[in-house]
């Protein structure tokens, strides 16, 4: 007699002890939530870039004590700041003498005397927003001028808390889950879980925050991710009990059944969720460690409570589910699925060429993505940051919204000034300055803004037809830095280190795939469908976000680190069930028909609750978390409607039996990975193996 497995094992567990479950979560949940508030955060934005250019000249700043917050303090009057001079500088005499002000520089008026700005210098970086807001409200008290002030500080003094988004996407999960299942309790069931993992989650990540680099927009990203698959996860496994009920079988068997056979595919698919997050360290870039640790964790815990919680909450509430269950008639018996997959697989050449096309046309877009960092320029226009951004664009052009920070080591800082300023795309150049030794440093301002093409091109041209002549001429070694020049060398240094990481993501997913379905193609297809994916999301960021400024320099592969791993959930639970089929019948055709027929509900009812969950963050008020939220919605789009039910049917119809071939050396030298319960592995992997090819 075949011995338990683990799954099963866990649900006896926490069927019989599920008061003691529900406790140890409340207890982990309230216990870290309250370490978190009495420790605090210490997010911290780690944008450094080592070996690069960009990077050199902030480090050369930050040796010096030279890398303080700054705030402009933006006049403005039509008919000239002379007027008001003496206002304005009883303002900045206000502004002085607050708290975390270090210096505030004279007014700096533009030719045309309407514009003037002041440069004020807080005591150091991250400066509480409370403090910066005290800035704000005191320099703008003066009713004759119109004051408006700039910096990042005053950015981030700005943002929303947030909140909104979360609460409207978890929301919208309900009403997705109550249609789907028909009661509010059993709707509860998967947002309670994923409400557990997700809170716990942020509490550690708090506490982490003291001990590692964390982002300020780790919390945000890992709601986001965290609130979809935890919801995702639960209702898989709850749907599959559901379904255990309709077919007849008592509580105790379904929770049994359920998380022996979707618990296994839930195990599964978090590993390679998490997989793809850690593939992120191979790139070594700053923040994207730190989120892609945080995001692990979160995935790590909501497969915890989806194996844990959710089976003790279906013991707690099993009579009332139950008594709801069996009242309405089981709508998933997959008719139109099985109907839907008949349809592709009698024409499947129509169908996956009309989807490939779809999806190339979406993923042209991205082709033309330009990387960077968000600046005020991209901020609501209500917003007195970007209100800055205009009167000094202007009072003084563009190119005072981001200047280039050119260093030079050696001596020759005068030639460089001299050299620069003749530059095509300068508008002008600063005063030199010494920085101690050999160190000199000067500004120079584009004629274009941060954001424009061409401030790029002119990186790119003084790095390569500018500086290295005049290196050579004078001995000295010239840098240049700045926003624009880090944002260049960010897509630079993920384009150098991007083949590693598609090796690492793409490679030990497949290996996993290859282990768990016994095949060659199944891996390869579903690395190539996903890539397709997620060059679509990728394509409408770019199509959705690029008239009106760069897409974020970190979006890119945090999307595609995440969209692969979401991909691979749903390659999981629809080939699993095909798999299933196969090893118990050797129809091909079948298997695609019936693997459809048991999921395509559930994965379109899943796909759903993450659009909208993904979705509703295209409500934040911040740039990364719009372009997150909108790119992950319409991944998961393509992946469930297009990919899952056209694609995916039309390719396993024309693979055939191929399907799962896989050569007996490699059969032999995999170790087995089951997502099928013990007994019913061990009397099909004969009939398997015996119809391998090859």
């Amino acid at each position: 007699m075949t011995s338990p497995s683990r799954f099963v094992r866990l649900a006896g567990w926490a069927g019989r002890r599920h008061w003691l479950a529900l406790a140890l979560w409340v207890l982990v949940l309230g216990g870290i939530t309250v370490a978190a508030q009495a420790v605090g955060s210490a997010y911290r934005d780690d944008h450094s870039l080592p070996g690069t250019e960009s990077q050199q000249v902030a480090d050369a700043f930050a040796a010096r004590g030279q890398q303080p917050d700054a705030i402009q303090v933006v006049f403005q009057r039509d008919d000239g700041i002379a007027g008001a001079r003496a206002g304005a500088d009883a303002v900045l005499s206000e502004v002085e003498r607050l708290p975390r002000v270090a210096d505030v520089q004279p007014l700096t008026v533009s030719e045309r005397g309407s514009v003037a700005f002041a440069t004020v210098t807080l005591d150091g970086a991250d400066v509480p927003a409370e403090d910066v807001r005290r800035i704000i409200d005191t320099a703008q008290r003066d009713g004759d001028l119109r004051v408006e002030l700039g910096g990042d500080p005053v950015r981030g003094a700005e943002e929303s808390a947030g909140g909104a988004a979360e609460g409207a996407g978890i929301l919208a999960a309900l009403v997705i889950l109550v249609l789907m299942f028909g009661s509010f309790l059993a709707a509860c069931l998967p947002l309670v879980t994923a409400v557990f993992a997700v809170g716990s989650t942020l509490g550690v990540i708090m506490l982490a925050s003291q001990f590692t680099a964390l982002p300020s927009y780790a919390p945000p990203l890992m709601m986001l991710v965290g609130l979809g698959v935890g919801i995702d996860y639960a209702l898989l496994i709850f749907a599959r009990y559901r379904g255990e009920l309709h077919r007849g079988a008592d509580r105790e068997a379904a929770a049994r059944t359920a998380l022996d056979t979707a618990g296994r595919s839930v195990l599964f698919a978090g590993c390679t969720v998490m997989i793809a997050l850690l593939g992120l360290l191979a790139l070594g870039l700053g923040s994207l460690q730190g989120v892609a640790l945080a995001v692990t964790l979160t995935v790590l815990l909501t497969m915890i409570a989806s194996l844990t919680l959710l089976p003790a909450l279906l013991t707690v509430f099993g009579k009332r589910i139950e008594r709801a269950v069996r009242k309405r008639p089981n709508r998933g018996s997959g008719v139109g699925w099985r109907r839907w997959s008949d349809t592709v697989q009698r024409r499947p050449v129509p169908a996956l060429v009309v989807s490939l096309a779809a999806l190339g046309a979406l993923s042209v877009p991205a082709l033309g993505m330009q990387l960077g960092f968000a600046d005020a320029g991209t901020e609501s226009a209500d917003a007195t940051s970007r209100q800055a951004y205009d009167l000094l664009a202007d009072g003084f052009g563009p190119g005072v919204n981001g200047p280039l920070v050119l260093m030079s080591d050696g001596g020759g800082t005068e030639e460089l000034a001299a050299a620069v300023e003749r530059t095509d795309g300068v508008a002008r150049v600063g005063e030199p300055q010494r920085l101690g030794g050999d160190l000199g440093m000067l500004l120079a301002f584009p004629d274009s803004a941060p954001q424009d093409t061409a401030t790029s091109d002119l990186v790119t041209r003084l790095r390569t037809d500018v500086l290295p002549p005049l290196e050579a001429q004078t001995g000295a070694t010239y840098l240049v830095g700045g926003s624009t020049a880090a944002a260049d060398d960010f897509a630079a240094a993920v384009a150098d280190r991007l083949p590693l990481f598609l090796l690492v993501v793409v490679g030990l997913s497949a290996l996993l795939l290859m282990a768990v379905f016994r095949s060659l193609l199944i891996p390869l297809k579903a690395a190539v469908l996903n890539l397709l994916s997620i060059g679509a999301s990728l394509g409408v960021v770019t199509l959705v976000f690029a008239p009106t400024g760069p897409v974020e320099a970190f979006v890119p592969v945090l999307v595609f680190a995440i969209v692969f791993g979401l991909s691979m959930d749903y390659e999981v639970f629809l080939v699993s069930r095909m798999h299933e089929e196969w090893r118990r019948t050797g129809d091909a055709t079948r298997a695609v028909r019936e693997g459809l027929a048991a999921t395509g509900g559930v994965i379109t009812a899943a796909a759903a609750i993450m659009i909208v969950v993904f979705g509703a963050f295209v409500l934040s008020p911040d740039r990364m978390l719009q372009q997150f939220g909108l790119g992950l919605a319409v991944a998961v789009l393509v992946d469930a409607l297009v990919i899952r039910c056209l694609v995916v049917p039309a390719v396993m119809r024309l693979f055939g039996a191929r399907a799962w071939w896989l050569p007996r050396w490699l059969d032999k030298a995999l170790p087995t990975v089951a997502l099928e319960p013990p007994e019913l592995h061990a009397k099909t992997v004969e009939f398997t193996r015996s119809n391998k090819m090859g």
